[in-house]
């Protein structure tokens, strides 16, 4: 069975959830795959704060606990709908944790299965990567490109701040208002995008779980965008049920 780790924020839980029911070859309600979403938004601490020295709360030991109890529930595999929480302070603690609980959930890293996807289906492109400044901060999705020899380009000063603010603005960013989409967070988060174009980006990695609600197109001006939260929802089916996976 499924499990995933919600309220990081509470609509990237729920979007994944509906990616895997749209990415599942089904009939009928009884062919769709059993899935745990277990959302506590209220125990875990806020990932881009810790990262960013904002508070000392390490998220990872309370996303451990999450996926002890998915386990208890009946889970075998989880994910974590969250690029930030894979950063290495947090995620490491994740596993530490993971293994002090002795779980045994098999746990798929949302980066890794975004390096592999694009890595096989757009090679030699340069990847262009909208993010949190948590995120960015650590550089996972820029060092894991760069192992596989990806040019890779991220937005810079004042576009840098306008996608951190589209996020988590208190009036208009995505975590204050997910449905519906400010127009302001949308715009400049697309104004960030063609910033990348120009910069020489090809493909668009949405890295952070909440941006797909903002942008849930698959292509802006010429360049692919690539939406996290479906490829880790498509790995997760290929892992328990390869042959209901939805040819792309």
């Amino acid at each position: 069975m499924i499990g995933i780790v919600g309220g990081l924020g509470p609509y990237a839980g729920l979007d994944i959830a509906k990616k895997i029911i749209d990415e599942t070859v089904a009939s009928s309600d009884q062919e769709h795959l059993p899935l745990l979403l277990f959302s506590c938004p209220n125990l875990i601490p806020d990932r881009s704060a810790y990262l960013l020295n904002k508070s000392k709360e390490n998220p990872g030991k309370a996303i451990a606990v999450v996926l002890k109890q998915l386990e208890q529930a009946g889970a075998t595999i989880a994910a974590i709908p969250s690029n930030t929480a894979h950063a290495e302070p947090i995620f490491s603690v994740i596993q530490d944790e993971m293994a002090r609980l002795g779980n045994e959930l098999k746990l798929l890293h949302i980066v890794h299965e975004t390096v592999r996807f694009v890595h096989e289906n757009y090679p030699e492109s340069t990847i262009g990567v909208l993010s949190t400044a948590g995120e960015q901060a650590y550089s996972q999705y820029r060092e894991a490109f760069m192992k596989k020899g990806f040019p890779i380009v991220e937005p810079e000063g004042a576009q840098k701040e306008k996608v951190n603010n589209a996020i988590y603005d208190k009036e208009y960013g995505i975590k204050a208002q997910p449905a519906p989409i400010a127009n302001k967070a949308r715009e400049d988060l697309l104004m960030a995008m063609d910033d990348l174009k120009k910069q020489g980006a090809q493909v668009i990695i949405l890295g952070c779980a909440e941006l797909p609600l903002a942008i849930p197109e698959r292509d802006h001006n010429g360049m692919t965008v690539v939406d996290p939260n479906r490829i880790l929802a498509r790995a997760l089916i290929q892992a328990v049920a390869p042959g209901k996976l939805k040819v792309l």
